[in-house]
Formats: C-alpha cells, sequence, structure tokens
C-alpha cells in the first residue's frame, strides 16, 4: 500500500510557526526536524502510512522547537530563526501541495499590530491635548437670570 501524505493545517505567529497534522489514533510518530524542514510520518489508525515533507520558507531553530501528540493530531510548534518576520506560506516553494491549508480558525494578521497600535496612541494623545487645553471659558454676562 502506497503511503499518503496527512492533511496538514498551519497558521503563523511572530515568534513560533504552527503546523496541525490531521491524523486520529496515530502510532509509530516520527518527526525529523531540522533547520530547514521537517519530515513527519506515523500510521493512521487502518495502518495507512502517513508521510509528509516540508522544505520551510525560512530558516527555523530547531532546538527550539517541539511537537506534541493527542488524540485527533500531532501539533508541531516551530520556533523561527528571525522573529517577527511573518511568512506569506509555510513552503519553500511557491506551489501549495493539496493536502496543506491554512488553518484560518488560529490564523491572525498580527504583521503591522505595533503601528496601528502606536497611531491609536498618538490619537489619543492628540484627542487629550485637546481636551485638557485651556481656554478662557465663555462670558455667561448675556444670560438670563429669570429661568
Amino acid at each position: 500500500m502506497a503511503r499518503q501524505a496527512a492533511k496538514t493545517l498551519w497558521y503563523d505567529r511572530p515568534r513560533y510557526v504552527f503546523m496541525e497534522f490531521c491524523v486520529e489514533d496515530s502510532k509509530d510518530v516520527k518527526v525529523d526536524l531540522d533547520d530547514y524542514k521537517v519530515v513527519f510520518s506515523c500510521k493512521n489508525a487502518d495502518d495507512v502510512e502517513l508521510y509528509n515533507e516540508i522544505h520551510f520558507y525560512a530558516r527555523v531553530n530547531c532546538k527550539d522547537s517541539q511537537h506534541k501528540r493527542s488524540g485527533r493530531s500531532i501539533t508541531l510548534f516551530v520556533r523561527k530563526w528571525k522573529d517577527k518576520v511573518g511568512w506569506p506560506r509555510l513552503t519553500k516553494e511557491d506551489i501549495k501541495p493539496v493536502w496543506l491549508s491554512v488553518d484560518f480558525d488560529n490564523w491572525r494578521d498580527w504583521e503591522g499590530d505595533e503601528e496601528v497600535e502606536a497611531a491609536m496612541v498618538e490619537q489619543y494623545a492628540e484627542l487629550m491635548q485637546k481636551v485638557t487645553t485651556k481656554v478662557t471659558p465663555p462670558a455667561m454676562d448675556d444670560l438670563d437670570d429669570d429661568i
């Protein structure tokens, strides 16, 4: 029986790239990770061999990465070599394998958050300056006392 690729979800964070190999009741799990690629293999409940080889978009720190197995999947936390550098894709190649998808449930557009936050702080500071500017109050001597 030929081996198949495991369905894989991924998402990007400032320091890590997360991958989830969706295999229920996995056994014989092997994750071989180096600074440029990961080779994942296991067997599912039906003894079908699953195999994925992913050459990363950028260099990673394999020594500060780890994986965790659950009953439904194997999650891989891969530390980026350069923090706060967004990855537009997981793979080095500019093609998307059919078994690879973005995990939109966990995806966040974290790039530029610092700029947006700084702009909001600046806008708030300007607003506070307008509110706290001391201006002489208007004269109220033209108001009637009969109200």
